[in-house]
């Protein structure tokens, strides 16, 4: 093998050119380094970091304060928003109870008078103008005091067998005062004391029809019977009134409505 010869130039080039990366490469570490440092937060002193830790806790202390408060308005609010829920509530409940009892008092007060009206009122054959009965529920208000008496109907055929009389105490009362135990009235169920209101009575007119009218005719008889109150009349026309019935062609019962002291 050949031997290579280098100038003596050679070597001293080779140390320099080493030298030199060596020192390019610390150059680059400390370069690296210093960039590092600049780069990363310093480290505070002590009594910055003791304060800036003081500054949080007082900060997160404020937040925790702020906090509660809120929630202690929030809490209020719910209270408040509850007390007028149960306030207005309990004033609707109030009302209803009060509607309720209103309602409650005007039924109870229509029941009554409706009662009221049941006890002083009859059902009787009344005359239209056609000539017809209709049976019609008629207000007989009371003329005896107290509120004890009510009215009552009777049909009995003639001769009823009472005796009427006049109240002499209040005028234009007719009353019964003896019922004669074999008679209709007694059978009907008339009693002693009884107040006689009305009676059917009869009337006969005469009627002419248009033809004869224009003809000149008299007309012919006819008997009506009606429902005659007695209220205020005097016993001779309650008595005539009566007697009346005997010239109902169809010779019906006679109808007697009394007020009877229960």
């Amino acid at each position: 093998m050949a031997n290579v010869k280098f100038p003596s130039a050679a070597p001293a080039r080779y140390a320099a050119s080493v030298w030199l990366l060596l020192v390019l490469s610390l150059a680059f570490l400390i370069s690296i380094k210093e960039t590092a440092a600049f780069s990363s937060p310093l480290p505070l002193p002590s009594a910055a970091l003791r304060h800036k830790q003081q500054h949080v806790l007082l900060s997160s202390s404020s937040d925790d304060d702020a906090t509660s408060k809120l929630l202690e308005k929030a809490r209020k609010l719910r209270e408040e928003v509850s007390a007028v829920e149960q306030s207005k509530a309990e004033v609707q409940k109030q009302n209803d109870a009060k509607e309720q009892a209103q309602r409650e008092a005007e039924m109870e007060a229509q029941k009554e008078k409706d009662q009221q009206r049941l006890r002083y009122s009859a059902e009787v054959p009344i005359l239209k103008d056609m000539g017809d009965e209709v049976m019609e529920r008629v207000d007989f208000p009371p003329r005896l005091k107290g509120g004890k008496s009510r009215i009552v109907t009777i049909q009995a055929p003639l001769p009823l067998g009472l005796v009427l009389g006049e109240d002499e105490a209040i005028p234009g009362l007719t009353s019964v005062d003896e019922v004669a135990a074999e008679g209709n009235g007694a059978a009907a169920g008339v009693k002693q004391g009884d107040i006689v209101r009305a009676i059917t009575a009869c009337q006969t007119t005469m009627e002419t029809p248009t033809w004869q009218l224009l003809a000149g005719g008299i007309g012919q008889p006819k008997t009506k019977r009606f429902m005659y109150s007695v209220d205020g009349r005097p016993l001779e026309e309650v008595l005539d009134a009566i007697g009346s019935n005997r010239m109902d062609v169809q010779a019906r019962d006679v109808w007697l409505v009394l007020e009877r002291i229960d």
